[in-house]
């Protein structure tokens, strides 16, 4: 007769039969328990996006509920964040004349949890930034799509967790018509990108904040007045600004710039670069003309500098100050939590002035 199975033999056979279900071959991790999918939420979310590197040890994973892989696949990570108790989730984008075809939708549909299961991963986070017209064929398949994909991933990993991409304000920004109210409340929750939100300017090309506080908030304040839960939404905040280079840059700090055309606007941020929130700290504040400035309309902050060929730039982004404001926002309104594009804008070297500031970007997220 052989020997009674203990709690802990109980937890790694269970652990087996989930892989072996799973189909999805060998665990990379050395505790095969950490290949069993995140099931559990947490109250608040901290959404993060990850695109490569081996930085992500140093997150500040006390914090982190999800990391979304948008560099190449690490086994490593996706150990390491199972064991902290934090989902990872697969990035989903495809062309949607691909998916109008409901055949073809349900094939990449099956494609995408077969490489979830594969990679012991928890679930997908939809980016599909496409020009949608309204009534379209596009439209009701994008719809159908993430309606039909938190169908088969809930069904197939249990715990699994569908998230969809979403700009910053649902009034057809960039030409993006989507059916954010079906789509909503088809996932889990939609993630939304308060930023770039220069990408479409119609009055003078002066550029400013990368995500200017009462712009971003009129953005949420529209999502829930079209009848989406609070608890639906997590905001999105920069970890990186624009650079750009001033045609003419006056006494009280007016910046303006080339037009460069994007989808019916005349001016567009691309006329700049971005910066992660490392460099501008690192580069450019050190070399500014008068240190960090604060614009108190737009709730941000800017610098400005002189190139080596004589051009004036200036540089809008996000800090602990600004990002502080939109978290208690969060905090008021009851979003299901905060975010941000991406992790890797922070640096995490050795360096005491850049771990203070990174630690500051990442407390900036709790909601005061």
């Amino acid at each position: 007769m052989g020997r009674l199975l203990g709690s802990r033999d109980t937890h790694l056979l269970a652990a087996l039969l989930l892989r072996l279900w799973l189909g999805s071959g060998t665990c990379p991790c050395e505790n095969p328990v950490l290949c069993n999918p995140i099931s559990e939420s947490r109250e608040f979310e901290v959404f993060v996006f990850d695109v490569g590197g081996k930085t992500w040890k140093l997150y500040d994973w006390s914090q982190i509920t999800t990391v979304a892989t948008f560099g190449k696949y690490d086994p490593e990570l996706m150990c390491y964040a199972h064991s902290k108790g934090s989902r990872v989730v697969l990035k989903g984008d495809i062309p949607l004349k691909k998916i109008v075809n409901p055949a073809a939708r349900t094939a990449w549909i099956n494609h995408q949890v077969a490489l979830a299961k594969r990679q012991y991963m928890d679930g997908i986070n939809i980016d599909i930034e496409q020009q949608v017209k309204k009534y379209s064929a596009k439209y009701y398949a994008l719809t159908a799509l993430v309606e039909e994909m938190t169908e088969a991933f809930h069904k197939e990993i249990p715990g699994s967790q569908v998230t969809f991409d979403v700009p910053w304000c649902p009034e057809c920004i960039y030409k993006r018509v989507y059916n954010y109210t079906g789509i909503a409340n088809s996932c889990d929750f939609v993630f939304v990108m308060s930023y770039d939100e220069q990408s479409q300017m119609w009055s003078r090309c002066i550029l400013g904040a990368n995500a200017p506080y009462n712009q971003t908030l009129a953005g949420y304040d529209n999502y829930i007045r079209i009848g989406i839960n609070p608890k639906k939404l997590v905001m999105g905040v920069p970890w990186y600004g624009y650079d750009y280079t001033c045609r003419g840059l006056s006494k009280d700090h007016v910046c303006s710039v080339a037009k460069i055309p994007f989808r019916g606007a005349p001016c567009s941020d691309p006329v700049g670069h971005q910066v992660p929130y490392k460099a501008i700290m690192k580069q450019i504040v050190p070399r500014s003309l008068s240190g960090i400035l604060w614009d108190k309309e737009q709730k941000a902050p800017y610098v400005e500098y002189k190139d080596p060929w004589g051009a004036f730039h200036q540089v809008w982004f996000d800090d602990p100050r600004s990002i502080s404001l939109k978290a208690a926002y969060v905090k008021k309104r009851g979003l299901r939590g905060i975010g941000m594009w991406h992790a890797d804008c922070l640096s995490y070297s050795g360096d005491s002035a850049a771990q203070g500031q990174t630690a500051a970007m990442w407390e900036a997220l709790k909601p005061k």
